[in-house]
């Protein structure tokens, strides 16, 4: 037989989440994701978390008690008020717990929301880009060291516990969504050279009423990728993994290799020393690029 197949549950700390897990581990759940974020209460008050960090300690033993030996916790640094030492803290936090994967990102502020209408009336103090670097750094020896080496931008694991899920959305293979909400990837097919995407309705009671229904849950035809968006997105989301872009590949499917489309993009990145470009035109981040990675994906976008 193949190996086992990778399902998981992404869980918030929670009373009624922890009594469930048995329950999910006995229907096949065999892989738990903890939006644990922090473990120090300030942080989670700050981020606006309804849960606090003895709730987040609980929900991880919970987890172990519960029989799984598959979970990966969720990290958030660059918040606001975090400081390195607070950092360093949830990290020996995490290594105590030892999980077998961990996503770590950084404090993103996106347009319109409450702590970007906080940042405009500076009223949110959030670390500089040299700190936030740091911090980066940080977490990946910190991690390193406790046995999670770093796969892609933002995630680290134990050997052979890459998560198999994302990974499929990092070399564009297909993925199906089911649930509210929930986007499917479609392979390369007629009219779609290079894929589709297709999503389902958002809204719960709409979503119901389609499933009782007995109609498909999508919010809209599929869309099929045109091939410069098709081209940004294997860029990017290849140069997000430890292995990068493969140019004989990405030349297979776009018909030339990465400087054909962005010959001055590269050259500029790799003399920036964000970027490393082998013999053969494969690209991937260097350790600088790692912490730059936002700006390096907009040059391809």
């Amino acid at each position: 037989s193949g190996p086992e197949v990778e399902v998981t549950l992404e869980v918030n700390p929670s009373t009624v989440e922890r009594a469930r897990l048995p329950a999910f581990a006995d229907a096949g759940v065999n892989r738990l994701s903890v939006g644990v974020q922090s473990f120090d209460d300030t942080v989670l008050r700050r981020l606006g978390r309804a849960h606090r960090a003895a709730e987040g300690r609980r929900t991880l033993d919970a987890a172990r008690e519960a029989g799984f030996r598959n979970v990966s916790v969720d990290l958030i640094f660059s918040a606001p008020g975090q400081d390195e030492a607070a950092v360093g803290r949830d990290l020996d936090a995490v290594a105590a717990f030892a999980p077998e994967h961990v996503s770590a990102y950084s404090l993103t502020v996106e347009e319109g929301t409450p702590f970007a209408l906080a940042g405009a009336r500076g009223q949110l103090a959030l670390p500089d880009d040299e700190a936030s670097a740091r911090m980066m750094e940080r977490v990946e020896a910190a991690l390193g060291a406790a046995g999670l080496a770093r796969y892609e931008v933002s995630s680290f694991a134990r050997p052979g516990f890459a998560s198999r899920h994302n990974r499929r959305y990092w070399e564009r293979r297909a993925v199906l969504g089911v649930g509210l909400g929930a986007w499917s990837c479609e392979p390369p097919g007629p009219g779609a050279p290079h894929g589709a995407r297709r999503a389902n309705v958002r809204d719960l009671e709409g979503y119901l009423r389609r499933v009782e229904a007995g109609v498909p849950a999508e919010a809209s035809p599929p869309e099929a990728l045109d091939p410069a968006t098709a081209r940004g997105e294997a860029a990017f989301l290849a140069l997000r993994t430890s292995e990068g872009l493969h140019a004989e590949g990405f030349a297979a499917e776009f018909g030339g290799p990465p400087r054909r489309f962005w010959n001055d993009e590269i050259e500029g990145l790799v003399a920036a020393g964000l970027l490393l470009e082998g013999a053969g035109g494969d690209l991937r981040l260097t350790p600088r690029g790692l912490l730059l990675s936002d700006s390096v994906f907009a040059r391809f976008v």
